[in-house]
């Protein structure tokens, strides 16, 4: 099993571009089984996840090809046969679960596996059913499987009852080829539905924002060819702005819109970290002295992304007094502080708060990465680390970090990846 050799400490500078957003592909790629035309899409990310919901697209019956680099893919979805989305294609991904409004749309009929991904919190999946059921889809859930179908989707007013990222696009493919007008209130407003929701309306369908939280659908018989490129990674765009910031950096991050992240950006000023932006970039240079934060609470876009929570954590460990993060989003989020305490972190979790207590000194050694965004965390504080490190399960990076150990070598990390 693969695992990285970091030697540290490191301080990163250069220029680093951000791959294609995982986040915002993986709903794309879901949503092209609304089509019956050819799809182009451009920036996929080359990650495990995409080319795991490339499967399951492919498993279902669509027409994929790509170009040599394997950052554009063309889907051809003219006719469906399965509506089976098996364990197997599902069980390492969350996302799958998003082919479900898709084909009930479209097609009327799906078996849908209930989804797995990473093992940082219950994540269901009610609002999602829920939502579709008011759009007259009808389903039962048997041995781990969602047996739905429709008549025809039906357009509906539905509010969601917690603002749910998956759901909202779910609901949002769901309703593009509905019966009649749909209104979705109480919706995520991330960036990549956004980025879903620009795509579809490229290819015809007529979706506005008409309120902070609220879409209006109408839904169109069929949708047209389009040709879309996917946004820049906004979770990797932070965590290189973070690593510059930890480790006295000086790294220009190109590839996002910095107001994408301007929280985190924000956040990152407070610490004391000097950044200026431009159009596509950001410069960040890290600061001798790692300032404090009293709390920082994880919340829905636009507020503190619970994806750079444990990078966060790993800088706050290096500043000067306590600091405390709430995680408000998953439960079990808090699974790299055990490692963070083997490198010399001090750490006390109390249900839902990380009280983090600064000044550490890092000394290198070995580590278990347990998901996608806890083990980038530990590759950061082994950058920050004296001495030897070495992190094994490194799988979980490759679902959503394109060459990330080719990326950080490129801006002075020691870094090997070794068998």
């Amino acid at each position: 099993m693969e695992k990285f050799v970091i030697k540290g400490p490191c301080k990163v500078k250069g220029v680093v571009s951000v791959s294609g957003s995982k986040n915002a592909a993986l709903p794309i790629l879901a949503s092209t089984l609304l089509f019956n035309k050819t799809v182009k899409i451009k920036n996929l990310p080359k990650v495990k996840d995409i080319e795991t919901m490339i499967n399951l697209l492919r498993s279902l019956g669509s027409k994929i090809s790509f170009s040599q680099n394997k950052r554009i893919v063309k889907i051809k979805n003219y006719k469906i046969k399965n509506f089976f989305a098996s364990y197997s294609h599902v069980k390492t991904m969350r996302a799958g679960i998003l082919v479900l409004g898709p084909l009930i749309s479209r097609y009327g009929l799906a078996t849908v596996s209930m989804p797995g991904g990473c093992q940082i919190g219950v994540r269901p999946i009610n609002y999602h059913l829920s939502g579709l059921k008011k759009l007259k889809m009808n389903y039962k859930i048997k041995k781990g499987y969602v047996h739905a179908n429709a008549k025809k989707i039906i357009g509906s007013k539905i509010k969601f009852p917690k603002i749910s990222v998956g759901a909202t696009e779910n609901l949002i493919m769901a309703a593009t080829l509905a019966n009649g007008k749909t209104i979705l209130k109480n919706c995520a407003i991330e960036p990549e539905i956004k980025d879903l929701v620009n795509f579809l309306k490229s290819a015809g369908a007529k979706i506005k924002w008409t309120g902070k939280r609220t879409l209006e659908i109408y839904g169109v018989k069929s949708l047209d060819s389009t040709s879309y490129s996917v946004m820049g990674d906004r979770i990797e765009a932070g965590t290189f702005c973070i690593a510059s910031a930890l480790t006295q950096g000086n790294l220009e991050v190109c590839g996002l819109k910095p107001e994408i992240i301007n929280t985190e950006i924000n956040l990152l000023k407070k610490i004391g970290a000097e950044i200026k932006t431009k159009k596509n970039k950001i410069i960040v240079k890290g600061s001798k002295k790692i300032k404090n934060l009293k709390l920082l609470s994880t919340k829905e876009y636009p507020g503190f992304s619970t994806d750079l929570q444990a990078q966060f954590m790993v800088l706050l460990c290096k500043a000067k007094g306590r600091s405390i993060i709430k995680e408000n989003i998953f439960e079990n989020r808090y699974l790299h502080c055990a490692e963070l305490r083997r490198l010399g972190a001090n750490i006390i979790v109390r249900n839902k708060k990380a009280i983090i207590l600064g000044g550490a000194n890092f000394e290198g050694a070995e580590l278990m990465s347990s998901d996608l965004r806890a083990s980038v965390a530990l590759v950061l504080a082994a950058i920050a680390a004296k001495g030897k490190s070495i992190i094994h399960r490194i799988y979980h990076l490759s679902r959503g970090y394109e060459n990330l150990d080719k990326k950080l070598k490129k801006i002075g990390v020691d870094i090997k990846k070794i068998r």
